[in-house]
């Protein structure tokens, strides 16, 4: 008989912070810089990424110190899970919050970390830092990511 895995035996919010933070894909698509229409709410997504972002990895490169370095970096906890509407379709954490099994590239899923990159779900080489790149440049910007919600 085979455990049930975390992720469908407990609500977010019974998580521990390691299942919590396993959670992660390592995508980086949280990481790059949105923009927000003000008259509709919509959130895009710009080719540009937080400063902080390792754009080969995917991964950020002063995890632990990140919302003190950048003050309007958004931390992910359990409590508000639900609430991250801004979040890509493809992120576990917004698909467990909707009640959606994780996607089959999913690191926890495939057993592999690389499988992300592989089915073209990160930003590994479509993003480049916010360092590079002029704030007035951001609406030139937009990206459209490629779902990844489903089996695609």
């Amino acid at each position: 008989m085979t455990a049930v895995p975390f992720w469908k035996a407990l609500a977010l919010e019974e998580m521990s912070e390691e299942q919590w933070e396993s959670l992660c894909d390592g995508c980086g698509r949280c990481c790059a810089l949105k923009l927000q229409n003000p008259e509709t709410g919509t959130v895009h997504y710009t080719r540009a990424a937080c400063r902080l972002l390792d754009t080969e990895t995917c991964r950020c490169t002063d995890y632990a110190n990140r919302a003190e370095r950048v003050p309007d970096c958004t931390v992910l906890n359990p409590d508000r899970a639900r609430a991250y509407h801004w979040l890509p379709d493809s992120c576990a954490y917004r698909r467990l919050a909707a009640g959606q099994d994780l996607c089959w590239w999913h690191p926890l899923v495939s057993g592999n970390s690389d499988t992300v990159h592989a089915a073209g779900i990160s930003v590994r080489g479509q993003v480049l830092s916010e360092d590079h790149v002029h704030e007035s440049d951001l609406p030139r910007m937009l990206v459209a990511w490629k779902s990844g919600a489903g089996d695609d």
